[in-house]
């Protein structure tokens, strides 16, 4: 139904004159021209509701004046192959819809450039800007639009797609960078505000309160709507890392990598993700933890990736009838299922079966909390976790290790990360698949056996896709395939191949790493 604005309008005029008129009759003249002196006067201008001095620490005012400047709108630009004809194509996933728009249509070959926007946040004043990972996943061109209109290239430093979490940088000098805030010191019921370009509406505030902490949604490293929370993008990471601060502050598409900002003008967090049944506002928004923010953007501008410290358990929240089940001496906590190969905490004498009720002293209710806890730690960083045992409680001293179970700094592995721009899994053909592809002159190639996001999805390729030339070159294995991509990053990289099911049909496409 198409709404009639003029129509709005006019009873919005109405409305005005009705009130208008009635306190013309209901008052004096004298009221009237306080009325009209209170509407118009500098009282209003000078002081908030609440009689404090407006652009002073405390007010919205002050708040929405020290964040819109470091507040950026980022634009992505990639190139797409269309999907196959024949109706085997994918639609365009709804999380994508609100930034690319409907589905393009079926059939069409060749490539196609697409356009996304998000937002992002000045973190120095040399051009280091934060923002989310899937605003600028896939990426081939990124432009940055600063609050002064200033138009900037920017480049990828580093992404972590288990937080959402991406560091661009744009060559420029004396930019207006933000205060970083504490987030773990953010109370439920405190008041916030919201920065960014929503719907590519350029530097828009909105305001309200802290509804909640230390969400685990579930949403990053899952490409579909959960339960009804739909992520800007989500893309697929390695040991999600979730624990949202959860707001009532309007937020929508293209505020994904704004600013979370407390009444001081400190940034507590990064706008995310919504709670939608339509992909648009329904009441409530999450955000990354400013903590968890600072945490990532330095390891990735340091190390160009994130150097997480690991306890090595697999664990769950635990309630009243959980208690019961596992059998523990308490309800509120996290109980250690098992440990993984190389742990750190049973090294360091963690338990089956114990409950893990603090971290550093801070009280821990939920797996979110001790993730987030634990996950602003390196490998080598000593921890106290408080257990508790057969209900006593024991204080133990945990030192953390990397994924692979070392204590040493990871560095970046080049090959992985361009693998992880990619967005897939790929793995070798079967002497089967082998002897079918000999019928038609194709000699081998390589398999993609699951896409997660990245450049492939991006290019509509479809799991079952058979890879058999990079950049021209033939590739028959996974390995071949990694070292035709070693040490093309910032490289235009072309793909050949085609599908089982119609190998004739040569598909090709490319974009830059």
């Amino acid at each position: 139904m198409k709404t009639n604005w003029k129509s709005l309008v006019l009873v919005g005029l109405i409305s005005s004159a009705s009130t208008l008129a009635g306190f013309k009759l209901l008052g004096t003249d004298n009221d009237k021209d306080v009325i009209i002196k209170e509407a118009a006067g500098e009282n209003i201008a000078r002081f908030t509701s609440t009689g404090a001095p407006v652009g002073a620490p405390g007010d919205f005012v002050y708040a929405a004046e020290a964040t819109t400047p470091t507040v950026v709108h980022i634009k992505s630009t990639s190139t797409r192959q269309a999907y196959r004809g024949g109706g085997g194509g994918q639609q365009i996933p709804d999380i994508f819809r609100d930034f690319f728009g409907d589905e393009f249509g079926g059939g069409q070959r060749g490539p196609q450039s697409q356009e996304a926007s998000g937002s992002g946040v000045i973190l120095t004043s040399d051009g280091y800007i934060v923002t989310n990972n899937h605003v600028v996943e896939g990426a081939q061109e990124l432009e940055v639009t600063l609050h002064n209109k200033g138009k900037y290239r920017a480049k990828v430093v580093g992404t972590d797609p288990s937080t959402d979490i991406a560091v661009i940088k744009v060559e420029a000098k004396n930019l207006p960078a933000v205060t970083l805030g504490n987030s773990d010191a953010v109370k439920v019921g405190e008041w916030v505000v919201a920065v960014g370009n929503p719907f590519n509406l350029e530097s828009t505030v909105t305001a309200g309160i802290v509804s909640a902490k230390g969400r685990g949604l579930g949403i990053i490293g899952s490409s579909s709507r959960r339960n009804g929370v739909t992520p800007a993008a989500a893309t697929a990471g390695d040991s999600p890392l979730e624990s949202f601060i959860q707001t009532d502050a309007v937020v929508n598409p293209g505020n994904s990598g704004g600013a979370l900002v407390n009444l001081k003008g400190e940034l507590i967090g990064i706008n995310t993700a919504i709670a939608s049944p339509t992909g648009s506002f329904a009441g409530y928004a999450f955000a990354v933890p400013s903590s968890i923010v600072k945490k990532v953007s330095s390891d990735l501008i340091k190390f160009g990736n994130v150097q997480r410290g690991y306890l090595g358990i697999q664990l769950d929240n635990l309630d009243s009838r959980k208690a019961e089940e596992y059998g523990v001496k308490v309800n509120d906590g996290v109980y250690v299922r098992e440990f993984t190969e190389n742990s750190a905490a049973k090294a360091g004498g963690v338990n089956k079966g114990d409950v893990i009720v603090k971290v550093d002293g801070i009280d821990i209710h939920s797996v979110p909390e001790l993730q987030q806890s634990i996950g602003l730690h390196k490998p080598g960083d000593k921890v106290n976790l408080t257990v508790n045992r057969d209900g006593k409680e024991r204080e133990l001293s945990i030192t953390l290790r990397n994924r692979t179970g070392g204590s040493d700094i990871i560095k970046r592995d080049e090959t992985a990360a361009i693998m992880s721009v990619l967005g897939a899994q790929f793995g070798n053909l079967s002497d089967q698949e082998k002897q079918r592809l000999s019928r038609y002159k194709v000699e081998g190639g390589v398999k993609v056996l699951a896409i997660e996001g990245g450049k492939f999805a991006r290019s509509q390729v479809e799991e079952g896709f058979i890879i058999t030339k990079v950049n021209g070159k033939a590739v028959k294995t996974v390995k071949e395939f990694e070292a035709a991509i070693a040490g093309k990053e910032e490289s235009m990289v072309t793909f050949e191949g085609l599908y089982p099911d119609a190998p004739y049909d040569v598909f090709s496409f490319g974009f830059r790493l």
